[in-house]
């Protein structure tokens, strides 16, 4: 099956030829598009760069506002019959789509396996899952596949949300019905945080995803595993991460209004 690669970039100048250069080497057929979001860097030079020298393969397009909206863009531009998401900091193993497609024949959402690679103590932090019909909806759009005329029917990616867009994306899906398979062998390898300003930022901005989540779909907390918070999430900086998430919870709390969240015609 086609299968069309989506990532959003803006200001990966440092990233971008790397991950490309992981997935052109990916089973084929399929096709990437590089969705750029007017950077301040060389990060368009590159994505036309690539698109140039493999006009069959890559193309590059541009789109501003939120990671939601140049994903949806994306989606609209697809012409495979699976669109997969991968961010632009990210690197992909050599058998990444082909583990892919293999797991999409029993489900038309795949979730691969995400790496963290950096500084140790915060590559070490596993994601915060939350489950939904005894479904894990926590993962991340850095390694996601879809069947594309499932997600076009729920209408892509929600743009409003600052964070955890792919959460609720996930979540939807769920609720429409459809199953999330795993596949352990998919993996992409990510770029942990290499500052703590940028730790910190992530952290904080998790948090406000979390609160705009419960804004759309209601309180969440049932699902989360208290004994997962007590046993595995005890480190110091599982704590400070904490800390910064329930402070974008609260802000969140303040500046979003539940009004905004209501009468979403999404699927």
């Amino acid at each position: 099956m086609l299968v069309s690669i989506v990532t959003t970039v803006r200001n990966e100048e440092r990233n971008l030829a790397a991950l490309l250069d992981s997935l052109l080497v990916q089973e084929p057929p399929f096709e990437v598009l590089i969705v750029e979001a007017y950077s301040e860097d060389k990060t368009w030079e590159i994505a036309k760069d690539y698109a140039s020298r493999h006009p069959d393969t890559v193309r590059a397009l541009r789109q501003g506002g939120s990671r939601g909206e140049g994903r949806n863009f994306g989606i609209g531009e697809a012409k495979g019959e699976r669109v997969a998401f991968i961010d632009g900091d990210c690197l992909a193993a050599p058998s990444w789509l082909k583990e892919l497609r293999g797991a999409a024949a029993s489900s038309p959402v795949v979730a691969g396996r995400t790496v963290l690679m950096g500084y140790r103590p915060f590559a070490e932090l596993s994601r915060v899952e939350l489950t939904i019909h005894g479904t894990d909806v926590s993962y991340p759009s850095s390694n996601l596949m879809y069947e594309t005329s499932l997600v076009r029917r729920l209408k892509g990616f929600d743009p409003r949300f600052q964070t955890a867009e792919d959460i609720d994306l996930n979540f939807r899906a769920v609720e429409a019905g459809a199953t999330i398979v795993r596949a352990e062998r998919a993996v992409v390898y990510a770029r942990a945080r290499d500052t703590f300003y940028g730790f910190f930022r992530q952290a904080f901005w998790n948090g406000y995803g979390r609160k705009q989540l419960t804004l759309k779909h209601g309180a969440l907390w049932g699902s989360y595993s208290l004994q997962r918070f007590l046993v595995d999430y005890t480190s110091i900086w599982y704590g400070v991460r904490l800390a910064l998430g329930l402070l974008g919870y609260l802000v969140a709390k303040v500046r979003e209004s539940p009004k905004d969240f209501r009468g979403d015609d999404r699927a």
